[in-house]
């Protein structure tokens, strides 16, 4: 039984969970079907060396075979169902690919996933569909990145496939009248209620706040506050209380989002729309001749739209 390793290669990029054999390894060579260039290791040849790392592009590749044969363990770069992209991934943080997404992390990420997801909500909110499948794949480069990020974690590696089997094994779980003979659920409220149960039971949690996302922005926050706290009874005169704006706000979008309206989503429309007529007052002021830096309050209600 060898000691050796195979790692395929697919062109330039190998799997994350060979990285850290690599770098340990004193004796690394690549075999015939790849550039040993590529990847910065002289060439085996027809060395005879017990308990190497042999980087090669097949299974088939003669030495390969052989080690293979030996019991040598392969290595071997996941093919996930979105091959493409996530082989892409991989090439840009293996050796040799784009230095600087080679040192980001899962913290350096953080703010790119956060405007790419607002870009996606903006495509959504616009109705344009070619920017929404743009944004929709800008969302997606996240996740791979964040999944090949995880992949080469030394204490706890879990790569896209971990991810998307982790997302199916949830999705047919929260499902069991689809996916099972479990009763079926007839409408979109005890769905929501059964849903409400299973995450409860799935993570053991103590509470109806528990799992809320505290960190989202507060409107949204509020809101889903007043939806959680609405399923489970607590009545609206328990909501916080005082003539200050913070708990008119929290009021108001709690309120709202137990009426099934999505309190973030409509005040960004009206501060998007008051946006627009900002930007049309600005340049009914210019047509005239007048700078808009020069308005006073009896200027801006001259040139508001529909005034």
């Amino acid at each position: 039984m060898t000691a050796a390793v195979v790692v395929i290669a697919h062109g330039a990029t190998l799997p994350a969970e060979a990285l850290s054999i690599l770098r340990s390894s004193h004796a690394v060579y690549a075999a015939s079907d790849v550039d040993p260039g590529v990847f910065g290791v002289p060439s085996l040849g027809d060395a005879q060396v017990r308990d190497l790392v042999l980087i090669a592009g097949s299974r088939r590749e003669p030495r390969a075979a052989e080690l293979i044969r030996s019991g040598a363990r392969v290595l071997e770069a996941p093919v996930p169902p979105l091959v493409e992209a996530a082989e892409v991934m991989d090439r840009l943080r293996s050796p040799g690919g784009c230095p600087w997404d080679a040192v980001q992390t899962h913290e350096s990420l953080r703010q790119y996933l956060v405007e790419e997801t607002y870009e996606l909500l903006d495509a959504i909110e616009e109705g344009d569909r070619a920017a929404l499948r743009e944004e929709l794949g800008d969302v997606l480069l996240q996740v791979l990145f964040h999944a090949r990020v995880a992949a080469e974690d030394s204490d706890d590696p879990f790569g896209i496939d971990e991810v998307a089997s982790e997302l199916v094994a949830k999705l047919v779980g929260r499902h069991p009248h689809v996916f099972t003979d479990a009763p079926r659920v007839e409408t979109v409220g005890d769905q929501n209620l059964k849903w409400e149960e299973l995450k409860q039971a799935e993570k053991s949690r103590q509470s109806i706040v528990d799992g809320v996302a505290l960190g989202q922005p507060a409107v949204a926050l509020a809101g889903k506050l007043g939806q959680r706290s609405g399923r489970a009874g607590i009545p609206l005169d328990l909501f916080p209380e005082g003539s200050e704006a913070a708990a008119q706000l929290f009021r108001v979008a709690a309120t709202a989002r137990r009426a099934g309206i999505d309190p973030e989503g409509e005040l960004r429309a009206v501060a998007k729309r008051f946006a627009q007529d900002i930007r049309a007052a600005e340049q009914a002021a210019r047509d005239t001749g007048l700078e808009p830096t020069t308005l006073e309050a009896d200027g801006w209600r001259k040139f508001w739209p529909n005034s």
